[in-house]
Order: structure tokens, then sequence, then C-alpha cells
């Protein structure tokens, strides 16, 4: 009878052991597969715009061509720009299948840099974004980038494939305009484009006036 009691205590000890054991591998496993998620989360971190100046900016287009480009210039310090960037992203995945490429750049300060990440984890564009180069000439930069550019944001400018502007926005336009842009990226080049301006006018709450044209180079 004594026998048996301590068979039982020793058993009993036995499995407490292993099940301790269990335990405790089990919270290691899970501690391990924490630390791996919090590793690949690091890692997916985006990195932030690279510098450009208006060579920088030329590099860029010379990348793409042969591609139909769509060029989006943004900073978070810009309300319009902030509320135009969700479709930006929309419209870029949409029309990727479809050849067009789209390139974001950023104007913000030195000072907004965490800001701009914050923004830019937020709307989490699937295409490459810069950013202008601090301290730069940024009148030259503008009319480096397009010569009816004064620096109005946002800008967004479409380029065919044989790098020509076809068509730019100085502000925000509906959804429908921005398709019908990319659309044109499609099916047109420069040899093809008609000058055309249309009429000033405000889209914005804020009463900002803004241009569209398209122009042949």
């Amino acid at each position: 009878m004594k026998r048996t009691s301590q068979f039982r205590s020793l058993i009993f000890a036995l499995v407490l052991l292993f099940l301790l054991a269990a335990v405790d591998s089990a919270r290691t496993q899970n501690s391990a597969a924490k630390g791996a998620t919090g590793g690949s989360q690091s890692a997916a971190k985006p990195p932030d715009p690279a510098i450009i100046d208006l060579a920088g900016y030329q590099q860029i287009l010379a990348k793409y061509h042969d591609k139909p480009l769509v060029v989006n210039f943004w900073a978070t310090w810009c309300e319009p720009c902030r509320d135009e960037y969700p479709l930006i992203v929309e419209l870029a995945a949409e029309f990727k299948t479809q050849g067009v490429s789209v390139v974001g750049i950023n104007m913000d300060d030195d000072s907004d840099m965490n800001l701009v990440r914050r923004f830019i984890a937020r709307t989490q564009p699937h295409f490459p974004n810069y950013r202008q180069k601090p301290g730069i000439d940024l009148d030259a930069f503008y009319h480096g980038v397009n010569p009816a550019w004064t620096g109005t944001m946002p800008q967004t400018v479409f380029y065919t494939r044989d790098g020509h502007i076809n068509l730019f926005f100085l502000g925000t336009r509906p959804r429908p305009v921005f398709e019908q842009a990319f659309r044109d990226l499609l099916t047109k080049t420069a040899a093809q484009n008609e000058r055309i301006v249309v009429p000033e006018f405000a889209l914005l709450p804020i009463g900002d006036i803004f241009r569209v044209s398209r122009i042949t180079n």
C-alpha cells in the first residue's frame, strides 16, 4: 500500500514536471514569434524619400522613358495635397497593370520629415516617392519641371511615352477627370496632342484658381 502511494506520487511529480516544461516551451516559442514579427515589421518600414534636385528629376524622367508616367507633387502642409493623395494611390494601383507608372515628389522641408513618414505609412503608396532637395533654387526647379508652374500645390504632370508633357493639373481635380487623364496616356503620344487651354476655374473650397493646360513640345 505504501509502495503504491509512493508510485502514484512519483507519477504525479513526473506529469507535473512534463506540464511545466511544455508551458515553458510554449512561452519561449511565442516570444520568438513575437520577436520575428517585430523584426519583419521593422524591416518593412518604408525608407525616407530620396533627395533630388532638378537634375535628379530629369534622371527620373529618363528612367521612365517609353512608359506613360504620372508625377504628383505633394506636401504635408498642403491640405488639398493630403486630400488628393489617396486618390493618386488608388489610381496608381488601378492603372499599373495597364502600364502607367506613378511617382510622387514631396516638397516638405527637413523639419517636417516625421509628418512625411507618418503620411506615407498611413497612405501606403506602392510607387516611389522622392523629395525636393532643401536649399535649392525653387523657382528654377518649378520652371525646369514645368514652365507654367510657379509653385501651386498640388501639381500633377502627365507624361507620354516619349517623355513629353501631355497634360498637367495645377490644383486638385475630381476623380473622373483624373481617370480620363490616366486613360489618355495609354493611347497618346506628344505628336498627337492638341494645344488646348481650358478657361481658369475654381475647384477648391478656399477659392484658389487653377489652370489646366495641354501643351505640345
